[in-house]
């Protein structure tokens, strides 16, 4: 009786208590959510009435009916994502490679000096962008190119639909440095030394082959860590057209996101079902980008 106590005991593991508060949050606050959104997709509700079935309406609605998601919110979303995603992350690993070489005291200076805008882009956005892209003589563009003689008259940078997505892609890399980056300069920092002077000695030639060869595969975890935060935050951006443009929403819907269109529907036209929609076509895309990070970055199992 006594052994039998004793493995039963056993198969009890006491580290689930550890974990335990960590998945009553994450069960609450993300799975729950996620399954409410995933309920609500399939009904009609204006936050006021109870929500009534309506099956995948809201999904053949959204692909077949709703032009403005197909022709601006879907691709430029996609577009966006591609360019700032890959771009941003490649400028975060250089820009932690480079502070890595530096002394500790103006590393420090350095990293949240670049850290600080990915903290503060929506205010700097509209204090900063709007004044340097401003249509009129006083914009610092402007003011800039006439004194160059390069331009005649004014530009309007922030009301050209041509423009606009140009000036989001280049206020997105300009606020790329985001968690991953400090995620990444952390790993470089926290590589073993003795592999790169092991591999010097075993013929290694330069500092690319030193980054490629034993930086990246000594910090596949962060390097992970820094790609599903890049794509968590591009798919994630919202009103950064409109908040450049300085309408709701931006001319010609250009630089028009799926979250925008989202909040639209949810906030705006309070058509919750149709948002929970989105929400779960958004979901499905970054669930792709995800296992995509997983197969580049995560660790192979060895059988």
């Amino acid at each position: 009786m006594t052994n039998k106590t004793t493995m039963k005991k056993k198969k009890f593991n006491d580290s689930y208590l550890f974990i335990l508060p960590y998945f009553l949050v994450f069960f609450t606050f993300v799975v729950l959510l996620i399954l409410i959104s995933v309920i609500l997709s399939l009904t009609y509700y204006d936050t006021i009435n109870f929500p009534s079935f309506v099956g995948f309406q809201n999904y053949i609605n959204l692909f077949t009916q709703d032009s403005d998601f197909m022709q601006y919110a879907l691709p430029t979303t996609i577009k966006y994502a591609l360019i700032i995603g890959p771009i941003g992350y490649i400028i975060a690993f250089m820009m932690a490679w480079l502070l890595a070489q530096v002394a500790p005291k103006l590393r420090t200076v350095l990293a949240i000096i670049l850290y600080s805008p990915s903290l503060t882009s929506g205010v700097l956005m509209t204090v900063i962008w709007k004044v340097m892209f401003s249509g009129d003589t006083r914009g610092y563009l402007n003011y800039f190119l006439l004194n160059l003689g390069i331009i005649n008259e004014p530009v309007q940078w922030l009301q050209d639909t041509r423009m606009i997505f140009g000036i989001m892609i280049f206020v997105g890399l300009w606020s790329s440095m985001s968690v991953g980056f400090l995620a990444m300069l952390s790993g470089i920092l926290n590589v073993d030394k003795d592999l790169y002077e092991a591999a010097y000695v075993d013929g290694l030639k330069n500092r690319w082959q030193e980054i490629f060869y034993i930086t990246i595969p000594s910090m596949k975890p962060q390097m992970l860590f820094g790609a599903v935060m890049a794509v968590v935050g591009t798919f994630n951006a919202a009103g950064l057209a409109a908040a450049l443009s300085g309408s709701i929403p931006p001319p010609q819907l250009a630089g028009w996101l799926i979250v925008d269109h989202m909040n639209d529907y949810g906030f705006g036209r309070y058509e919750m079902g149709y948002a929970s929609a989105m929400s779960v076509v958004l979901l499905s895309i970054v669930m792709v980008f995800y296992s995509f990070s997983i197969k580049l970055f995560g660790e192979k199992k060895i059988r």
